[in-house]
């Protein structure tokens, strides 16, 4: 394990710096039986890790709660929850990383602002039953719902901490062991017959919940466990300041006898009609408008906003060996896992910049509004299951030519109709965690070439036409690659580069750029025949900016700025967009340098001037798309922000709150639309001239549940059709033109 520059403040003596491959970075929060931690995945996915104390972790009792914990949040689908993305029940220290949800939990916002106004309370309510009606179809029952394990997010509460009992918060024990819960928010029945909980248990906490949330604190209350015991089996709850719309569903849930409660459908369908702003995990769209008076209004501002510009999106298609290990020392900007191949691969087909997308792995790229002569004048949409084997995963797709090509679990490579869905071939692929890379096209011309790679494994081409394995670019080191033109570039991380011919696989050249210790390849710009590289230095304070001639491997221009800094895109007049970060993964700004003059060979980015605009506030990315000059910075937890940088310092035109998290990169198409997908197979549209999400389909998750994807697919646009995959396995098409009716 390589040693840290620095340790956080305040880690304890037997806290570890690590989980597994991932390094904790801050404490988030602690309890009884563990910490958590913020920490970050080699892609640069943030999480929160807990980690069991050492004193629990030699308890073999505990170490069986734990796996069963893992297990059950791992069945109960994240639209709810915060998604397990890792865990170790065996390890020396057990620990467990699910998604980092922003947002605070319902206990602090209470402590911090007191209680929930009745508007508040009723989303609240709409929210938790909800979220119960998931776990509960899931065949899992929580047993310690309580504030703590309630966070706040724009898009909804979600639940989190399954299966772990907390003894430091009673010192109550069953005659089985420890108690599973905790006293002021556990039912008649834990306490009585603890071995016959089932899922009313949940209801009755969460009418306890709902007390606390409305009040500040519980139905019944005592300094004494013992006492709030005796209260919760014999007296009555005292619902005084519950208000009085609420007090009777409250009640319910508080009976005594579990069958006397409503299940969370009953509760959701007593909260009816859905007009009210409890509207559950369908916020209402936080928007900013500008002003006339403003001085950033549209008004006042040079560059084409709707003109033909770049777009923006895409993921990193990695290909690793089996038992790699990483470099020791920091040898590339963080954002290296998320500059884009398919993003290279559109600018290809469509003629448009696109860069970096800062997402995870394996996530495909918009086409743009190509190809509309091929989209029919009326369109019904279509829906197709791909996925070979069980498990969450969406399928990964990128359109060309007239032809959608897929990868999923189990799939290394189909070819689908893009009128019918009709699967044209399929060629199958190993099954691992993660579905395989997002498919590329790397040649044309009467015999196109299609490349995929496994996880781990090489990038491997197949004849579109009929799927036939062609070439593979087997390599010693995992491999990073980008298609540009007529060649595709392998990186192997190290500072070694090499680039392989699109049609045969023959090596063409291979090099260390000057200047470089570790490139990280950025996207390949087809109008200037150029692809980027970037690196940030050991100490985050500078970042080297490139563009190399992929036929040749010759760096034509190199620009050093300060600040840790990646390519994300270029604005209409070929200025080249830069995101800056700010510590971890929040980035806080932007870079643009502008193009030398037209027709001087030193005329890259090195020739012109360099300005930068802020953000005005620090986001966590999943991706950033641009057209024109306005460039759309859209956050994890599904907040669009809108910024015209042809105005100085920036102009802020709109932001959104869109009610989905852990999103796509976004993906512009025609009529000034964007489109992006959520983690529970949705899609969506965005009317970028108004800021506005004016459509969006259902949520495609595997029989309902178990289907949330912590790796998101961004959608595909060809002429009036959006693409879309979803965690249930399967690839949808639906019509552009009528997204106010999906």
């Amino acid at each position: 394990m390589p040693p840290l520059s620095r340790t956080d403040a305040g880690r304890g003596a037997e806290e570890p710096e690590y989980a597994g491959e991932y390094r904790l970075q801050a404490v988030l929060g602690a309890g009884g039986m563990g910490v958590v931690h913020l920490a970050s995945s080699p892609s640069g996915l943030r999480l929160a890790v807990k980690v069991v104390h050492a004193r629990y972790a030699e308890d073999p009792d505990f170490r069986a709660r734990f796996r069963q914990e893992v297990a059950a949040a791992r069945r109960v689908s994240g639209a709810f929850t915060a998604p397990v993305v890792d865990a170790d029940p065996d390890a020396e220290r057990p620990w467990m990383a699910t998604l980092y949800v922003p947002g605070p939990t319902l206990a602090d916002q209470v402590r911090q602002r007191g209680p929930l106004s009745p508007a508040e309370l009723r989303r609240l309510t709409a929210g938790l039953a909800e979220a119960l009606r998931d776990i509960h179809r899931a065949g899992v029952v929580h047993r310690d719902l309580k504030p703590s394990n309630v966070l706040l997010t724009d898009s909804g509460p979600k639940v989190i901490d399954f299966g772990i009992s907390r003894p430091v918060d009673s010192d109550l024990h069953t005659e089985t062991g420890k108690l599973i819960g905790s006293p002021p928010f556990m039912a008649p029945e834990q306490f009585q017959r603890p071995r016959e909980v089932g899922p009313s248990a949940d209801v009755f906490a969460l009418g306890s919940v709902l007390v606390h949330a409305a009040t500040g604190h519980g139905p019944f209350d005592s300094d004494s466990p013992y006492i709030v015991a005796y209260q919760v089996v014999h007296d009555e709850p005292d619902l005084s300041g519950v208000p009085a719309e609420l007090a009777p569903l409250v009640a319910r849930c508080l009976a005594k006898e579990a069958a006397d409660r409503p299940t969370p459908a009953e509760i959701m369908a007593a909260l009816k009609p859905p007009s009210y702003e409890a509207e559950a995990f369908i916020p209402a769209q936080r928007r900013r408008p500008v002003l006339p008076a403003d001085p950033f209004a549209p008004d006042g501002r040079s560059g084409d906003r709707a003109g033909a510009g770049t777009d923006v999106s895409g993921g990193d298609t990695t290909t690793r060996a089996a038992g790699a290990a990483p470099p020791a020392r920091r040898r590339r900007s963080r954002f290296a896992p998320r500059l884009t191949v398919t993003a290279a691969v559109v600018l290809v087909l469509a003629g448009a910049g696109v860069y970096a997308a800062l997402r995870p792995p394996a996530r495909p790229a918009a086409t743009g509004p190509a190809h509309p002569a091929e989209v029919a004048t009326s369109f019904d949409g279509w829906h197709t299951p791909l996925q070979e084997y069980g498990g969450s995963a969406a399928p990964a797709c990128a359109y060309e030519a007239g032809a959608l090509y897929c990868t999923a679990r189990g799939v290394a490579l189909a070819r689908l109709d893009p009128r019918t869905g009709e699967v044209l071939w399929k060629r199958t692929g190993p099954v691992g965690e993660e579905p395989p890379g997002v498919p590329v096209p790397l040649a044309g011309g009467e015999a196109p070439l299609v490349g995929a790679a496994a996880e781990p494994g090489p990038l491997r081409a197949y004849a579109a036409v009929d799927g036939t394995p062609g070439w593979t670019a087997r390599a010693d080191v995992p491999e990073t690659f980008r298609p540009a033109g007529p060649v595709v570039v392998l990186s192997d991380g190290r500072g070694a580069l090499r680039a392989v011919d699109a049609r045969t696989g023959a090596e063409r050249w291979a090099r260390r750029p000057a200047g470089f210790e570790a490139p990280v390849l950025g996207a390949y710009d087809a109008p200037t025949g150029l692809l980027t590289l970037s690196e940030t230095a050991a100490d985050g304070r500078s970042s080297r900016i490139a563009a190399l001639l992929p036929a040749t491997g010759e760096v034509v221009w190199s620009r050093v700025v300060a600040g840790d800094a990646a390519p994300v895109g270029r604005t209409g007049d070929g200025t080249l967009v830069l995101a800056t970060r700010y510590q971890g993964d929040l980035v806080d700004g932007l870079v643009l340098l502008a193009p030398g003059e037209p027709g001087d060979p030193g005329s890259g980015p090195e020739a012109g001037g360099e300005r930068r605009v802020g953000t005005q506030e620090r986001m966590h990315l999943s991706g950033i798309a641009l057209r024109g000059a306005v460039v759309y910075l859209l956050s994890l937890d599904g907040r669009l922000l809108a910024l015209d940088t042809a105005v100085e310092k920036g102009g802020r035109l709109w932001e959104l709150e869109t009610g989905a998290s852990n999103v796509s990169v976004p993906v512009l198409g025609p009529d000034e639309r964007l489109y992006l997908s959520a983690a529970d197979g949705r899609l969506l549209a965005v009317d970028t001239a108004r800021g506005a999400v004016v459509g969006q389909t259902r949520p495609r998750m595997r029989n309902g549940r178990l289907g949330y994807a912590t790796r998101v697919p961004a959608p595909l646009v060809a002429g009036d059709r959006v693409f879309g995959t979803a965690p249930d396995g399967s690839v949808f098409a639906v019509d552009a033109r009528v997204a106010e009716s999906w």
